[in-house]
């Protein structure tokens, strides 16, 4: 008891937490929200959106509904929109790293960033799992992480008058390439071969401020780094040609892309299979915990398809299901945007006149 009452002082109490702020996610913010529920949203990302911003923000989707065509991008900014009036609570860039049980049935939450909370509801909707950078294989070079060698930019300025070295070829790599170009004393663009998965655009580019001396691209991979009074002074390049080139650097930049990791959620205690989160039924889309609810692509059952629609389906009955931790001694009816004036002052909205 001791410890449940040290673990309140400084904590957020919440009715619900999502883990998860990709479009299932986000949806079932606002499924809570239409319920007077509302949520604070956890996720590993610098921002909103999940694998359809961090993998393909620009990729056409054709199987949302009343949607013909839209790009990832497109798909979270209409969700934040439909979201914004239930004003959610985002706590980014962090993974949640400890969730327990408590006596009077609710939950203490932990992120990474030491964000506590106590909440009566967990809804996780991580869909593969939490996305973590690839590492740059390079023996003892790990030391240099977050103050030398970086997997994402946070900070911009601070790679600002540096001899940068960029490792990458996709979109990620020459976009903060072109972005950095002027800014930082130099940049060099590393990539294991001389094509790339990049915007069309994005590599005339960058051929052409190659072409201008404006920064310099060479073709191989990292092998190896120099440092001096325990500083990162250069990465050591080996060629397909054979040769080892040595870069001077004083910041690294490595968008290999990212794997996705179940992390923290696979020692939180729920029944799983192969790596998803089992449900106990498709009414409520509760795990093997009472009151943890688990959405989109991180659940299976039987019948389970992997699609948005889906988990925004999923998302709204796991929202009924958790009515009853959070409203213990209220009846929650099911309630229609399109005549029910509750909702649409819950929405902002001005409910139409009736004839």
């Amino acid at each position: 008891m001791k410890r449940e009452e040290e673990w309140m002082a400084g904590a957020i109490e919440a009715d619900a937490v999502i883990v998860g702020a990709g479009p299932v996610g986000l949806f079932q913010v606002f499924e809570l929200g239409l319920l007077e529920v509302r949520a604070h949203v956890i996720d590993s990302l610098p921002y909103p959106g999940g694998q359809c911003m961090e993998l393909y923000p620009d990729k056409p989707i054709y199987d949302i509904p009343a949607a013909p065509v839209l790009t990832g991008r497109e798909l979270t900014d209409n969700l934040l929109k439909q979201i914004a009036p239930f004003e959610p609570a985002f706590h980014l860039g962090q993974e949640v790293r400890l969730v327990r049980k408590r006596e009077d049935g609710r939950f203490d939450l932990e992120t990474s960033a030491g964000t506590r909370f106590v909440t009566k509801t967990i809804f996780i909707a991580a869909g593969v799992g939490a996305f973590q950078p690839r590492k740059l294989k390079v023996g003892g070079i790990d030391k240099f992480e977050d103050s030398q060698l970086f997997y994402r930019v946070r900070e911009p300025a601070r790679f600002h008058g540096r001899q940068l070295v960029i490792c990458g070829g996709g979109d990620s790599a020459l976009d903060w390439a072109l972005d950095l170009v002027g800014k930082a004393g130099s940049v060099v663009l590393v990539h294991r071969r001389d094509s790339f998965r990049a915007a069309p655009a994005s590599i005339a580019k960058m051929k052409a401020l190659c072409e201008a001396h404006e920064m310099q691209f060479v073709s191989g991979q990292v092998a190896g780094f120099g440092e001096e009074d325990g500083r990162l002074t250069e990465l050591k390049v080996l060629g397909s040609d054979g040769v080892t080139r040595r870069l001077p650097a004083e910041m690294v930049l490595v968008f290999f892309g990212l794997l996705p990791m179940l992390g923290p959620i696979a020692e939180w205690g729920l029944d799983m299979e192969m790596r998803q989160l089992k449900v106990t039924s498709t009414e409520t889309f509760e795990t093997s915990v009472s009151g943890i609810f688990a959405v989109g692509d991180i659940n299976t059952y039987p019948g389970k398809k992997k699609l948005i629609l889906s988990g925004f389906h999923e998302a709204a009955l796991a929202a009924f299901g958790a009515a009853p931790y959070i409203f213990p001694d209220k009846k929650v009816h099911m309630l229609y945007t399109t005549t029910s004036p509750k909702i649409h002052k819950l929405l902002g909205v001005e409910s139409p006149v009736m004839d």
